[in-house]
């Protein structure tokens, strides 16, 4: 049974700024009478968000519906943005703990670097919680944790490149990103699946190379153009996101080998999902970041109350193809 912990009422905070970058701050809290002089409603406290970096429009996804799902429930959100620095991140989470916030919710910059943060945050008497990627810092008190079930999702992605390069098999790059353990599982549950498929496959799919993606266009892109001058018989590759996969197909199209080297991403953004319909990225097993935010909070919903709950929530990932693509009103 978790404890029941103090509400802290918190200060308004500024409004948000979108996803380039910076802090973005949740809105004030709504009056609760008909005439100009009654008083605000008392918040239930603050749920602060701190992500990888909001210039991936999934956490911005993920941050929208917290905060959506908070304000439904009386409470306030304060989202800021570490950009993928995880000392920032640590400072960010010091904040936090200085101003009294009621929980923090962390995309953990490096699974283990942000630890002695989190150990300060459970000193302090402040939950924190993880969607999307887990802490896996030693000695780190994590409350509860709501993400995509990665491993079955980088299942998904072997299959689909098993798919994708036929009984011919072939020379696959890999585009990982360590620092993240949902990536790190992505990559574990791919080759699980490529691994049974040579035992038995005439068609051999070979691994030849993981590079850092870094999870972005920029590094997917300068790391796709060095394996293209490696490798020049590469088949495939399988990257991490749609924004590392993004950028490998610039990389791949750059070297007019669009035709031949097959992409497969993870996520299922609006951008992933319009490559896949336009023929650049084969498919995606996408994730529900949506579902994602709203469960996070009713953890701490829970946790606040007093009542039991799994510590755990891995929401399966489903594959997105060109099939899907041409059906989805979502896409042009």
């Amino acid at each position: 049974m978790k404890k029941l912990i103090n509400l802290i009422p918190a200060i308004c905070l500024t409004a948000w700024l979108g996803c380039g970058g910076g802090s973005t701050d949740s809105a004030k809290n709504k009056g609760n009478g008909t005439d100009g002089n009654s008083k605000p409603a008392e918040s239930k406290g603050v749920i602060a968000y701190s992500p990888l970096t909001l210039s991936n429009p999934f956490f911005k996804v993920i941050g929208d519906h917290i905060k959506a799902e908070a304000e439904k429930n009386g409470y306030e959100v304060r989202m800021v943005d570490p950009d993928m620095d995880v000392k920032k991140q640590s400072d960010q989470i010091d904040d936090f703990i200085s101003s009294g916030v009621t929980a923090i919710v962390l995309v953990p910059c490096d699974r283990l670097s942000v630890g002695p943060a989190v150990q300060q945050a459970n000193k302090a008497g402040i939950p924190v919680f993880t969607v999307d990627a887990k802490c896996a810092a030693e000695g780190a008190k994590i409350e509860g944790h709501v993400g995509t079930d990665n491993f079955q999702g980088g299942e998904l992605a072997g299959k689909a490149m098993i798919n994708a390069l036929g009984d011919t098999g072939g020379k696959v790059l890999i585009l990982d990103f360590k620092k993240a353990n949902s990536c790190v599982l992505r990559v574990g549950g791919f080759k699980k699946v490529i691994d049974a498929h040579n035992e038995t496959a005439t068609g051999k799919i070979e691994i030849v190379s993981e590079l850092d993606g870094n999870g972005d266009r920029t590094k997917g892109y300068q790391s796709t153009a060095d394996a293209l001058q490696a490798h020049e018989d590469l088949d495939a590759i399988f990257a991490i996101n749609d924004p590392s996969a993004l950028g490998a197909y610039t990389a791949v199209k750059e070297a007019n080998r669009e035709n031949k080297i097959k992409i497969i991403g993870f996520d299922g953004q609006l951008d992933g999902k319009q490559a896949i319909k336009d023929g650049k990225i084969f498919a995606d097993p996408i994730q529900h970041p949506d579902k994602m935010g709203r469960q996070i909070v009713q953890l701490i919903m829970k946790y606040q109350a007093g009542e039991k709950f799994e510590t755990e929530t891995l929401i399966p990932a489903t594959l997105y193809t060109k099939t899907e693509a041409d059906q989805d009103p979502a896409l042009k």
